[in-house]
Formats: C-alpha cells, structure tokens, sequence
C-alpha cells in the first residue's frame, strides 16, 4: 500500500532542519559554518525552507524551527486554497426552458449538472442528470415540461463563495454526494438573491490535487 507522499527535501536541507532544530535560533552565518559552506551557497535552501514553512526567520535573531512536519504543512497549504483560484465557468438556463432543452443542453456542454436561473438572473435551483434521467423516462413530453418544474429548488441548495476553502467546498460535495457546487455572491440589496458566479466541481478537485503533487517537490 502506498503511503501519503511528503515535500522531499535535498540531504542538505534535512541537516539544516536538524540543526535549527538543536540550535535556533541560529544565523544563517553560523548555519553556513558548521556545514562548512559560504552563506551564499545555502541562501537558496533556506529560502525554500522558509518558503515551505519548515523554518521561519526573524531580522537581527536568525532562523527557527517551526515544529511542523511536511504533511502538516502540506494540509496548511490546502486549506489555504480558495474555491475563487479553481472555479469554471458556470452552465446555466432559464428556468422557463424545457427539460428537453435541459437534456441538450447537458450533453453539449458535458456537465453533470445545470444551474437554473430566475428570469432577472439569479438563481432558482439546480437539475441534475439524475433529475433528467427521470423525467426522461415518464411518458411527458419534454418540450412542454419547464425545467424548474424537475429541479432541486433554493433554498435547499448548497453553495460556497470564491472567498471559501477549496477544502470545505470538497468536504460539502462528499457529505451531500453532489459533483458540483454554484459559486455564488449575494444581492446587494436582498439576501435571498444569488448571483452565480462560476462552479466547483469533482474536476476543479482533481486540478487541485494534481496541481500540488506536482509542486510537492521543493
């Protein structure tokens, strides 16, 4: 079984920690001479240090140990992540469409599901492929069926900002089982408004993630 993957970090690095860890705060002039190395030599890996969060420094005391392992800082890093960074661009309807528009809709644009909007533009809910799978299974005629009729409608949706952590955006589709989620900002004059602004989905997670794996190593 595979294990979780850590930041890796170059043997010099790992002595360096070791040693801040004995010592700091230390200088990284006196980092430079137990190694036997010139300051300049080691100003890139303490640069990456700190930058990863492994060290921290203060002016005129010299470098410290923060305490935190690779997979802390690694979790650190991910929550810091904002649904704003990773969101696409929205599908959206009227919900005055027809479910057969809905169903064409979501096969051209390839999505697993479509925001509805009201008439002025915000939302009124969302429809699913499951939602139109059953309704293209009764005997109805699709044209004359107005999509807001079959879908999930506000205030029973769930939604997130761009401010929001990816994070809490990823844990909200797995404990309600959706695969997206509408990115939206309120009205500015009434609260049970939304403006949709773009949408998080399973692939915006899997961006994410791949996006880090490959930044892992320092």
């Amino acid at each position: 079984m595979g294990g979780v993957k850590t930041i890796e970090l170059t043997k010099r690095q790992e002595t360096i920690i070791e040693i801040v860890k004995r010592e700091g705060p230390i200088t990284g002039e006196q980092i430079a001479e137990k190694l036997h190395l010139t300051r300049a030599t080691l100003r890139p890996d303490l640069a990456i240090l700190t930058m990863s969060g492994f060290l921290d420094a203060r002016p005129r005391v010299g470098y410290f140990y923060t305490g935190k392992t690779a997979n802390q800082l690694l979790g650190e890093h991910i929550k810091s992540l904002s649904v704003g960074e990773y969101k696409s661009v929205p599908i959206v309807i009227q919900e005055n469409a027809s479910v057969y528009d809905a169903i064409c809709t979501m096969f051209l644009e390839d999505v697993g599901s479509i925001f509805i909007l009201k008439k002025e533009g915000y939302l009124a809910g969302v429809v699913s492929r499951k939602d139109l799978l059953k309704a293209s299974m009764g005997k109805t005629d699709l044209d004359s069926v107005p999509v807001g009729v079959i879908m999930s409608r506000m205030p029973n949706l769930i939604l997130c900002r761009s401010e929001d952590s990816l994070f809490e955006a990823a844990m909200q589709m797995v404990t309600h089982q959706i695969d997206s989620l509408p990115v939206v900002r309120p009205h500015p004059s009434y609260n049970q408004e939304w403006e949709v602004m773009g949408r998080i989905t399973k692939t915006s997670i899997v961006k994410a993630f791949v996006e880090l794996g490959q930044a892992m190593k320092v």
